[in-house]
């Protein structure tokens, strides 16, 4: 029995964020450039995904025994692959061994993880179980979301943010980094947001038990925010280079520290994480004329970039590239607005440099081996999610 799946595509822009909207009127020349390159980034993700699949292990799994998530990856980009028509195509025999082998990794505290990793396994697997639209992995999904919930931390357990940290979400249970982050965080309120159709019928939680606090995780993405006028950190900076844009933690940037006029120096604001910022943002369905979602977009826009991670060069670029389609096309913003006030459209701009990079075997990968990304079953995982959310906005 299914349900009818949540694209990861399916812009609430165009009901829960209105405000976030805006309208692109087309020439012809433009509609049929949009119709080619349609089809050219469809090729590309059948090739991918068809080279994911020689990469798949004999009981299903991808990549590392203690990582779920590598699995759940290359079953997301199968999902989302815009060359294939799920009202037509059946799910592959392979695919359906996946989804087995990530049920099979289900705890009695509701997670989907061996280990550690505990946020970042649970969210990326429900969001691959529940892509498949197969109900049969329904209860196992509403588990997963309770888990989550329960990763959201309250230092001193009082409901009071007294604690940077306080509102986020970390890796989880069996990580030494146990704090909240920008990454962990954003990556859970996707989860939570493209699951919530299940709780319609679902059980109340039990007593002890609650949905999420998204005045206090929104507080906490806040609180990763170069921008002083919301956030009261002592290290927000507003300085030209760095304001608006985000920070890996509350005092911590991966890009570091930078010099900024008057001698003094700021955390760096970089590119995946102010994109994720963005999309946190849009989960909790915020207006767009907030200062915080402004001030994001404004340092987005004097940073944009297809080329590298700004802030990070080319450590993290295929997850920024993920990053940066998903927050876009969330939006609904065909064209996005630099800060000289030009115009780009920038699903057109992602196509183009993943069609160019793409190897002959199907893959992509990242030079760069930081974070893993120099295993291209990762970096074509991105790459397939990517490409989904710019066919959609060409």
């Amino acid at each position: 029995m299914k349900v009818k799946t949540i694209t990861l595509l399916c812009a609430f822009a165009s009901a829960a964020l209105p405000a976030f909207s805006i309208a692109q009127d087309k020439t012809p020349l433009e509609l049929n450039r949009g119709v080619s390159m349609r089809k050219e980034v469809e090729h590309a993700t059948s090739l991918a995904v068809a080279s994911l699949a020689k990469m798949q292990k004999e009981d299903g799994s991808w990549g590392l025994p203690e990582t779920p998530a590598l699995t759940a990856l290359p079953v997301l980009a199968y999902f989302m692959d815009p060359a294939r028509d799920p009202d037509k195509d059946p799910i592959a025999p392979n695919i359906r061994k996946a989804l087995e082998y990530i049920a099979g990794k289900a705890k009695e505290d509701g997670g989907i993880y061996v280990e550690g990793l505990g946020t970042y396994n649970t969210a990326l697997c429900m969001l691959a179980l529940h892509s498949s639209g197969d109900l049969a992995y329904r209860d196992i999904i509403l588990k997963a979301r309770r888990f989550i919930t329960q990763q959201q931390q309250d230092f001193d357990k009082k409901g009071v943010a007294d604690n940077a940290y306080d509102g986020g979400i970390g890796y989880g249970p069996g990580d030494r980094h146990t704090h909240s982050d920008m990454s962990n965080t954003h990556i859970a309120l996707e989860a939570l947001y493209y699951t919530k159709d299940l709780l319609a019928d679902a059980p109340k939680p039990a007593e002890g038990e609650a949905e999420l606090d998204w005045d206090a995780a929104i507080a906490f993405v806040e609180r990763c925010q170069n921008l002083p006028e919301t956030n009261k950190e002592e290290w927000a900076s507003g300085d030209e280079l760095n304001r608006g844009g985000f920070v890996y933690e509350p005092g911590d940037s991966k890009a570091g520290e930078v010099e900024v006029a008057g001698g003094k120096t700021a955390l760096r604001s970089y590119g995946s994480m102010s994109y994720a910022g963005l999309l946190s943002f849009g989960y909790a369905e915020m207006d767009k004329d907030d200062q915080r979602v402004k001030a994001v977009k404004e340092w987005l826009g004097k940073n944009y970039s297809v080329e590298e991670n700004p802030g990070m060069g080319t450590a993290g670029y295929f997850y920024y590239l993920n990053t940066m389609s998903k927050a876009l096309a969330i939006t609904g913003e065909k064209k996005f607005e630099l800060v000289d006030g030009k115009s780009v459209h920038w699903a057109n701009d992602v196509a183009k440099k993943l069609l160019a990079t793409q190897k002959p075997d199907g893959t992509w990968v990242n030079e760069n081996s930081r974070w893993w990304e120099n295993d291209p079953m990762l970096t074509t995982s991105f790459a397939v999610l990517a490409l989904a959310r710019v066919h959609e906005n060409l």
